[in-house]
C-alpha cells in the first residue's frame, strides 16, 4: 500500500511569511508618487501611515529583488529592531546571528561579488564596541571594511521610543537613485527619481509625440522612454557637450534608436504648430546653470514657443527654481492651465515641478 500523504483537498496551506520592515527613502515632495509605485507591487506591500518627510515605512512580505526596480525612491533599507539597552549587546551570540542574517538577506538577490566592502554609519561609529561589531560582521560576511562608504551600508540608530536599537541595511550596493545607465554626468544634471517623477506626472502613453527641451545629459529622455515607448521622442539642446553626453547615456540605457537629438534653440523650434503631446524641461535655476538675468529673457520665450508647438490638452512638466518668475509668467498668460505644483528637495534647493496643460 502506498504511504498516505497529506496533499490535495485537505492539505493545510503554509502560513504566509511574517512581514519584514523596509524603509524607503525618497526625495521630499515625491512621497505620493513613491507610495503609488509601491502599491503596484500588490499585496506584498502594506504602507505605514505618517513618518518623517522623505521616508516611507513598509511592512513587506515579497522578495527584496522586486524593490530593486523602484524608480521614484532614492534608496531602501531592510530594518531589524533589537530590544537591547546598548549597542554592546549586539555582540551577543543571538543578536549577532540575527544581524548577519539581516545582511545575508540583502546580499542574496545580487550576483556574487556585488558587495565588497562594509560600512557602518552610527553615532559613535569609531568607538571600540562598534569597531568590534564592524570587524565581526565583515569577517563573517567575507567583506572588507570601507573607509568612508561601503557597498553594504549599515545604519544603527535608537528606536523611536528609546527602548532599543534599530539596524538598517541598504538593499543595494549603490543608492537606487544611482542609475546604471549614467555613464556621463554634467554639472547641475537632474537626478533620476525627479526625472522619473516628471515623466510619470505627464501620464505617458505609446501615442505621445514627446519633446524634451534642453536635454542636458539626457536624464529626462531616458526616464521617459524607460516608462514605455512614444510615437516620437525628440530632444533638443544647443550644447555640443550636452549632445555627446546624452548620446552616451542613451546608448548605455539601450535607447539610442528610440529618440531624436537635435541642436535646436528652444526659443525657435522647427516644429509645426500644435504638433506635440507632451513637453518636459529642467529649466536653468540661475545657480550652477544660467543666471537670473538670462532667465528673465529665456523663460517667457520658452513658454511662448512651447505653447505654439503644444496641441490643445498637451501635458507639460517643467522643473524650475525661479518660482516667482514662473508664477508671474503663468498668471499672465491664458495658454497654460496649472494643474499642480510639487515642491521637491534637490540637494538643498527646493524647486517646483510645474504640471501644466495647454488650454
Amino acid at each position: 500500500m502506498p504511504k498516505y500523504t497529506n496533499k490535495g483537498r485537505g492539505a493545510e496551506r503554509q502560513p504566509p511569511p511574517p512581514p519584514r520592515r523596509v524603509e524607503v527613502v525618497v526625495t521630499e515632495g515625491l512621497e505620493p508618487l513613491a507610495r503609488k509605485e509601491l502599491r503596484r507591487l500588490g499585496r506584498s506591500v502594506r504602507l505605514e501611515d505618517g513618518g518623517p518627510p522623505g521616508v516611507i515605512g513598509v511592512a513587506y512580505t515579497g522578495e527584496l529583488r522586486a524593490l530593486l526596480g523602484l524608480r521614484a525612491a532614492t534608496s531602501a533599507y531592510l530594518v531589524r529592531s533589537f530590544a537591547v539597552p546598548r549597542p554592546k549587546a549586539l555582540l551577543g551570540d543571538e543578536q549577532l546571528r540575527a544581524t548577519v542574517a539581516l545582511c545575508e538577506a540583502v546580499l542574496r538577490p545580487h550576483p556574487p561579488g556585488s558587495f565588497r566592502t562594509l560600512f557602518l554609519s552610527a553615532a559613535g561609529a569609531d568607538t571600540a564596541v562598534l569597531g568590534r561589531l564592524k570587524q565581526e560582521l565583515a569577517t563573517r560576511l567575507g567583506l572588507e571594511l570601507g573607509a568612508e562608504d561601503g557597498d553594504l551600508l549599515l545604519r544603527l540608530r535608537r528606536s523611536q521610543d528609546g527602548s532599543g536599537w534599530e539596524l538598517l541595511a541598504r538593499i543595494s550596493p549603490r543608492p537606487l537613485a544611482t542609475r546604471t545607465w549614467r555613464v556621463c554626468n554634467r554639472e547641475g544634471a537632474l537626478n533620476g527619481p525627479v526625472a522619473h517623477a516628471m515623466a510619470a506626472l505627464t501620464a505617458p502613453t505609446s501615442e505621445d509625440r514627446y519633446l524634451n527641451l534642453g536635454f542636458g545629459s539626457g536624464t529626462l529622455l531616458v526616464e521617459r522612454l524607460l516608462l514605455g515607448p512614444a510615437r516620437r521622442a525628440i530632444g533638443c539642446d544647443t550644447s555640443a557637450e550636452a549632445l555627446a553626453c546624452a548620446e552616451a547615456n542613451l546608448a548605455a540605457a539601450e535607447l539610442a534608436g528610440r529618440c531624436e537629438l537635435h541642436a535646436w534653440d528652444v526659443r525657435a523650434l522647427p516644429l509645426a504648430d500644435a504638433s506635440v503631446d507632451v513637453i518636459t524641461a529642467d529649466l536653468p535655476f540661475g545657480h550652477l546653470v544660467g543666471s537670473h538675468a538670462n532667465n528673465l529673457e529665456l523663460y517667457p520665450a520658452l513658454l511662448g514657443e512651447a505653447a505654439r508647438v503644444a496641441r490643445p490638452g498637451a501635458r507639460v512638466a517643467l522643473l524650475s527654481h525661479e518660482i516667482r518668475l514662473m508664477e508671474r509668467l503663468l498668471a499672465a498668460t491664458s495658454a497654460w492651465a496649472v494643474e499642480e505644483t510639487t515642491r521637491v528637495d534637490v540637494g538643498g534647493l527646493y524647486p517646483r515641478i510645474f504640471l501644466l496643460r495647454r488650454r
